[in-house]
């Protein structure tokens, strides 16, 4: 019972950071109808640039936390303005290539930037674990869970109780419409993607304390988040939370009850599974039509 439980918080932690990526790539979806696959670098860049903020120019830990979001959300910006807005045939497989071109570039600058050595950081409160039946809780993942839970609620709030959620929301359904009835669709577009990055740079501040920040921890992040996306169902922002702690914990089970191998593995397996059995996801609709 004791290992099943410390194997249970240990899927918990990473699967709240695998549905805050995973949310980032809902909500630009949603908008956009794209899938960005620089995601991951963006969380890296969040990573790193809280480790630089807080521990080597030693700012308070909100505004470390805060600042380095902000960063991430213009260099989100930047990508809409410079790679994507200028695409004069905007096909979905060629933006899809430049976000890709996009993730190689910034891993490069940020090997430049930080070099090639991995960095740390402290736990954001200084508590002893916690002791629960024998197995050990870690402040951090408490830390994890209840940003996770705060996110979550606020998109929900946002897309449910602001005008600008809901034009968000209108843009995703007929975009066409939604610019006859005045919507700015362009602006909506570059919200989506300064709020997507922003989303990536929380999952990488969080995941600093307890694991080794490097310039090329994006990539497979950023694959387990858009994997948590499409098995909770690409779209749907409680699916990518459900997705994401399903992925985490079946993770961790199978990396403490069989092999350390098998880590990897287990997301893109049940990529391929989902897409086999439930194309929509667990909880995705049926069908998606984008006009």
């Amino acid at each position: 019972m004791q290992e099943f439980l410390q194997y249970l918080f240990s899927g918990l932690t990473n699967g709240a950071i695998y549905s805050v990526i995973a949310l980032g790539f809902t909500m630009l979806y949603n908008a956009t109808g794209l899938i960005n696959f620089a995601q991951g670098e963006f969380v890296m860049m969040g990573a790193l640039s809280m480790i630089t903020l807080w521990m080597g120019c030693r700012l308070p830990l909100p505004a470390a936390f805060f600042l380095s979001i902000a960063g991430v959300s213009v260099v989100g910006l930047l990508l809409e303005r410079l790679a994507i807005r200028t695409v004069r045939k905007p096909h979905p497989i060629v933006l899809v290539i430049i976000t890709i071109g996009a993730s190689i570039l910034l891993r490069g600058l940020a090997m430049l930037i930080w070099g090639k050595d991995a960095h740390s950081a402290p736990s954001f409160s200084l508590h002893a674990p916690f002791e629960i039946a024998g197995a050990t809780l870690l402040p951090q993942s408490l830390w994890i869970l209840a940003v996770v839970l705060v996110i979550v609620t606020g998109l929900q709030l946002f897309y449910r109780k602001t005008l600008t959620g809901k034009a968000m929301e209108a843009c995703a359904i007929n975009k066409r419409a939604a610019s006859l009835l005045g919507i700015p669709s362009e602006r909506m577009v570059l919200l989506a993607f300064a709020m997507s990055a922003g989303m990536g740079s929380v999952g990488g501040i969080l995941i600093a304390p307890i694991t080794m920040s490097s310039y090329d921890m994006g990539m497979m992040l950023g694959l387990k988040g858009f994997c948590a996306a499409m098995l909770g169902g690409l779209g749907s922002s409680w699916g990518a939370v459900v997705g994401g702690m399903l992925l985490g914990i079946l993770e961790a089970m199978a990396v403490g009850f069989f092999s350390s191998s098998l880590r990897d593995a287990i997301a893109f397996f049940l990529l391929l599974l989902i897409l086999y059995a439930r194309p929509s996801g667990l909880l995705g609709v049926k069908a998606v039509h984008r006009f």
